[in-house]
C-alpha cells in the first residue's frame, strides 16, 4: 500500500517545522500506527523540507533564501529555483519513500509555491499549476495541515528569533498576500486542506493537529485495522 505525504503550510512564523517535530514524535507512540508498523505496512515516518529536502536542494535553498547580491532575485528565477528544488526533492526522496509505504511529513510543498509565487510575487498562477505538475508528475498531498496565522503575528514571531532570511525581510503587505493565498487554496481544496489555529499554545496547535491526522489515519486504514 502506497504511503501518506502530509505537508504543513503557513506564513512565516506559523510553528510549521515545530509542529511538524512535534507530529512525528507523537505518531510514534501512535498505537494504530504501531500496530501497522508492526505488519510493514508504515515501514518510517519520514520528515522533510522545501526547499533542501535533497543535497541539490540544500544548495537551491541557500540561493533562495540567503541570497544577497546587488541585483535582485527575479520573480521568475525565485520561481524556477523551487520548482527545480521539488523536483529533485520528488524524485530522490518523497515518490520512493511513498513506494515503500512510508509517511513523509513534509515542511512546505506545491501550496507554497501558489501563496508565495502566485500570490505573492503576482506570477501568473496557471503557469505556477503547470510548473508544479512538471516538478512534481501530479502528486498531490494526502492531507495539508494549514497552521492559519495573520502575516503581521507570524513576521513578529521570526523577529523574536534574531537574523531573517530571504523571504522574511519581504515587507508587510507581501505577506499578507501570502497569507490572503492561503485562504484562497483552503477555499479551492477543502477535501485536503485542513486548517489548524496556530494562535494557540505549541501544546494546543500540537493536540489539534494530532487529533485531525489520527481521524486520517483510522480512515485511510481503516481495513488493515480491522483485520
Amino acid at each position: 500500500m502506497p504511503g501518506k505525504l502530509l505537508v504543513f503550510e503557513g506564513v512565516e512564523g506559523c510553528g510549521k517545522s515545530t509542529q511538524l517535530t512535534l507530529l512525528q514524535g507523537m505518531l510514534l507512540q501512535n498505537s494504530s500506527l504501531q500496530q501497522l508498523q508492526r505488519r510493514g505496512l508504515i515501514p518510517h515516518v519520514l520528515a522533510t523540507r522545501e526547499p533542501g529536502g535533497t543535497e541539490l536542494g540544500l544548495g537551491l535553498r541557500e540561493l533562495l533564501l540567503g541570497y544577497r547580491g546587488e541585483a535582485a532575485m527575479a520573480s521568475r528565477a525565485e520561481l524556477l529555483l523551487y520548482a527545480a528544488d521539488r523536483a529533485q526533492h520528488v524524485e530522490a526522496l518523497i515518490k520512493p519513500a511513498l513506494a515503500e509505504g512510508c509517511w513523509v511529513l513534509c515542511d512546505r510543498f506545491i501550496d507554497s509555491t501558489v501563496a508565495y509565487q502566485g500570490y505573492g510575487r503576482g506570477l501568473d498562477l496557471g503557469l505556477i499549476d503547470q510548473l508544479n505538475q512538471v516538478a512534481t508528475g501530479g502528486l498531490v498531498p494526502d492531507l495539508t495541515l494549514w497552521l492559519k496565522l495573520d502575516a503581521s503575528v507570524g513576521l513578529a514571531r521570526t523577529h523574536q528569533r534574531g537574523a531573517a532570511d530571504r523571504m522574511e525581510q519581504a515587507d508587510l503587505a507581501f505577506h499578507q498576500r501570502v497569507q490572503g493565498g492561503f485562504e484562497a487554496l483552503a477555499r479551492q481544496h477543502p477535501q485536503r486542506i485542513v486548517a489548524i489555529d496556530a494562535a494557540q499554545s505549541v501544546a494546543a496547535v500540537a493536540a489539534e493537529i494530532y487529533a485531525v491526522v489520527d481521524r486520517y489515519l483510522q480512515q485511510w486504514y481503516a481495513p488493515s485495522l480491522t483485520a
